[in-house]
């Protein structure tokens, strides 16, 4: 995995910048229920999405592990943003009214991690609201370009994050399905080059950068023409579950 307290400076210009930040956070508000207040967004990284959403008016909370990244969130956000592990969330049971996670499940080891993570998620969800979370995230970057023709022999580990395994962990802590949303991941475009650049610094969890899969990869990105050109955006997927309200009566 990246070490993303290093990937901090250089984060949101590599990842799209406002534009993706403005089509994230407005998918995330689309499917909050009428009366949210208040939000946690977990693994907040630079705060750029987090701002957007505590712009809408709701009082948001941030929170990451990587320091860097907290760091630069918290100056986006002052005294709203926490340094914490998304495995064991700093915060008592049912402090908030939804809880998003946009792109973290992607990242964690496998099955047990996530729904670790998930049930950290719901534990501090009040009755009643929603978890909004991505599903596919490494699936959304194969948009058919040559880029991926090139990559197709790489191996590929199961996603952590397919929707239906997502579904079963949040099924487990007794959500339910509550909507879907999808938006543009401005900027995001492969370009051969900035591919090969990837496989160098680890961003394929599963090409060790200096092997020699890598350098045959490099070496077929490298014949491919237009080596700045970007190929399609990803097109990212939200779900959304709903905890169910406390008893009455």
């Amino acid at each position: 995995m990246l070490d993303y307290s290093r990937e901090a400076d250089r984060y949101d210009a590599s990842r799209g910048g406002e534009p993706r930040a403005d089509a994230a956070a407005a998918a995330v508000l689309g499917l909050l229920p009428p009366g949210t207040r208040s939000l946690l967004d977990v693994a907040c990284g630079t705060g750029l999405v987090t701002r957007r959403l505590a712009g809408a008016g709701l009082r948001v909370t941030g929170v990451d592990s990587a320091h860097n990244m907290a760091r630069m969130a918290s100056g986006r956000l002052p005294g709203a943003v926490v340094l914490g592990d998304s495995r064991q969330l700093p915060f008592p049971d049912a402090s908030f009214d939804a809880v998003c996670a946009v792109w973290l499940l992607h990242l964690l080891s496998g099955a047990e991690e996530a729904a670790t993570v998930v049930a950290e998620c719901v534990r501090v969800l009040r009755p009643g609201g929603v978890f909004v979370t991505t599903v596919d995230k490494a699936a959304a970057h194969d948009v058919g370009s040559d880029i991926d023709a090139v990559l197709a022999p790489r191996p590929v580990r199961p996603a952590v994050d397919r929707a239906q395994a997502v579904e079963a962990y949040v099924a487990a802590r007794g959500l339910t399905p509550a909507g879907g949303a999808g938006f543009r991941g401005h900027g995001q475009g492969r370009t051969p080059r900035s591919t090969v650049d990837d496989l160098h610094r680890g961003w394929f969890t599963r090409i060790p950068p200096e092997g020699p899969l890598a350098a045959r990869l490099a070496a077929g990105l490298a014949e491919l023409p237009d080596q700045e050109v970007p190929r399609p955006d990803p097109r990212f997927t939200l779900m959304s579950f709903r905890r169910p309200p406390a008893p009455t009566g």
